[in-house]
Formats: structure tokens, C-alpha cells, sequence
């Protein structure tokens, strides 16, 4: 799997838990949940600390240093676009109510569409793909349809070509 891919499967993550248990401390939130994956890639790799034994987590390796990078500017943009991205779903979502869309769907949604908006340097195509496949790995078949339907009207909306990224002027 890709970084980018692993990255964005990580906000994904973050943002169905924080979807579903919002807090106030958000910064608290967000080093919790990098604690905790890393702790449990830890223990898939060394195996469970033993009972009362604290796990002391190394320090971060370079892909995670990168698969941080990545991903937290998408977490943050998603959680201070959250209304705008919310509006589109809705307007897009012909007969669904964003209550009644799946969590994980909806979370995969907004991510993608604040990559489409946001995100110039990321080809719209590739926010699609990419959300297709986590929609699939994480939730149905039928839900990978869904997103593309969704995410396809979302890209016709958009003011720049859909595969190409933006170039920056110099």
C-alpha cells in the first residue's frame, strides 16, 4: 500500500472516531489517536505488553514522520470545513439524509471533497480513486459506488481539470 493511501486511511480512521466521540480537546484527541496507532503496530509486530507493563513507544520512523505530514493537513482542513463539506454531501446525496449515510462513507466523503477543493496539488481523479478503494477496504462494495456517484457530481463542480494538478506559478 502507498503512503498517501496508508495516510488517508489514517484520517479516515480519526475522523469516523472524532465523528462519533467529538471533544473539546481536540489536539489531545489527535496525539491520542497517533499514540494509539502506533502502539498497536507495536504490538502486532512484538506482541502485548504483559499486564501493568507499560509499552514504551520507539521514536517515529521516517514514514511516519511522512504519513503524518500527509495526513493531519487533510485531518484539520476536513474538521474546519466540516460544514461547507456537509453542504455538498447533502446537495449531492439526492434522498439521503446526512444522518442516515453511513459514518465511515461520510467521513471518506468529506476527506475526498476537501481534497478536491482544497488540495491543488492532488489531482481530482486521484481524491476519487483513492476514496473508492478505502470505501471498499473499509466499508461495502456497494459503498464504493456511492462515494463515486457522489464524488463524481462534486467533480463536475470544480473550476480546475479534473486529472491534472494544479502547476504552481512561479
Amino acid at each position: 500500500m502507498g503512503k498517501r493511501r496508508e495516510a488517508r486511511e489514517r484520517a479516515v480512521q480519526f475522523l469516523f472516531q472524532y465523528d462519533l466521540n467529538p471533544t473539546e480537546e481536540f489536539e489531545q484527541s489527535l496525539r491520542h489517536f497517533w499514540d494509539t496507532q502506533r502502539a498497536a503496530a507495536l504490538a502486532t509486530e512484538k506482541g502485548p505488553a504483559t499486564w501493568g507493563q507499560p509499552v514504551e513507544l520507539p521514536a517515529l520512523s521516517a514514514d511516519e514522520v511522512a504519513m503524518r505530514k500527509f495526513a493531519e493537513p487533510l485531518i484539520r482542513g476536513v474538521i474546519e470545513h466540516r460544514e461547507a463539506l456537509d453542504d455538498l454531501i447533502r446537495k449531492y446525496a439526492e434522498n439521503w439524509e446526512l444522518h442516515r449515510i453511513a459514518n465511515v462513507d461520510r467521513n471518506i466523503l468529506r476527506l475526498a471533497i476537501f481534497e478536491m477543493q482544497h488540495r491543488e496539488d492532488i489531482p481530482p481523479v486521484v481524491s476519487i480513486n483513492e476514496a473508492v478503494e478505502i470505501a471498499k477496504k473499509f466499508s461495502t462494495e456497494d459503498s464504493g459506488r456511492f462515494v463515486n456517484g457522489i464524488l463524481d457530481k462534486v467533480k463536475g463542480e470544480l473550476l480546475r481539470p479534473a486529472r491534472t494538478k494544479k502547476e504552481e506559478v512561479t
